[in-house]
């Protein structure tokens, strides 16, 4: 890794470690063969999919170890800091949230806490894990499941899938119908332009939301692959972008969970 030129060195650190389906049958790509899964629709970004389960894991795990051993008493540190999280999570929700669904919560503090996980894995230094990766035989390793937008994007389409269950199950076939053919312009006449501008409007959603959230972190990875460049040099640039990334971190998990709920609450609306 240390002999390859800068160019080289940007491109391996944003390549996925892939398994394809191939004629001989499933395979990973190679550092001397990346190029092994392109265009193959049958293809599995590996780490991704590696990372984001382990982190979901994770956040289960502590989550559930916090709800055992809460006590009605005083908190220690640690019940504390979920309380926190929880509440911070359910004044948002009950403030943008207006109708009545008990999912809506529990799913704001799911997307909420999984996706900052997932962003947080950037402050890691770009080297130490792809390294660790690279001496027992993995050529490729990416750390961090939101720089990738086949993540990004199947979380928004679960997102989407919610959005068109609860507003055909609140407002009906008929109420929907209405909805995406009588809006803006109240006449059937206008029934072509308004299906093209809400059904546009319903798509841009899904689609806003992964490249909003893939956008900022792929930006920021590449900053921090860009920064490791300078060798030695890099630590105080390193520590000066991951002060201002650990806000873009929690934001970005904010927006995508606030945007979710504002989306569902949307849904929910059967006026």
């Amino acid at each position: 890794m240390s002999e390859q030129t800068s160019t080289g060195y940007i491109k391996h650190h944003l390549q996925n470690l892939q398994a394809c389906s191939t004629e001989q049958g499933w395979a990973f790509n190679t550092a001397e063969n990346p190029t092994l899964c392109k265009g193959n629709f049958q293809a599995f970004n590996v780490d991704s999919l590696f990372f984001s389960i382990l982190l979901g894991c994770i956040f289960l795990w502590v989550f559930r170890s916090a709800a055992k051993k809460a006590t009605t008493g005083v908190p220690g540190k640690f019940q504390a800091f979920i309380e926190l999280v929880i509440d911070f999570v359910d004044t948002n929700v009950r403030d943008t949230f207006h109708g009545k669904n008990r999912m809506i919560a529990p799913l704001g503090l799911t997307i909420f806490v999984w996706v900052y996980l997932m962003n947080i894995m950037d402050l890691i230094p770009v080297d130490w894990i792809p390294t660790v990766a690279h001496a027992i035989g993995i050529p490729f390793l990416k750390v961090v499941p939101s720089t990738d937008v086949n993540v990004t994007f199947a979380m928004s389409l679960s997102v989407f899938v919610l959005i068109i269950f609860y507003s055909l199950k609140i407002k009906g076939i008929k109420g929907f119908s209405k909805e995406l053919m009588l809006n803006p312009f109240n006449h059937w006449a206008a029934i072509p332009v308004n299906l093209i501008l809400e059904g546009a409007a319903l798509l841009a959603k899904p689609i806003s939301l992964s490249l909003r959230l893939f956008g900022n972190m792929y930006a920021g990875e590449l900053i921090y692959i860009l920064i490791a460049l300078m060798g030695l040099y890099q630590l105080p640039l390193h520590f000066g972008w991951s002060l201002l990334h650990v806000l873009v971190t929690f934001l970005q998990a904010f927006i995508f969970m606030m945007l979710t709920v504002v989306y569902l609450s949307l849904a929910h609306e059967d006026h």
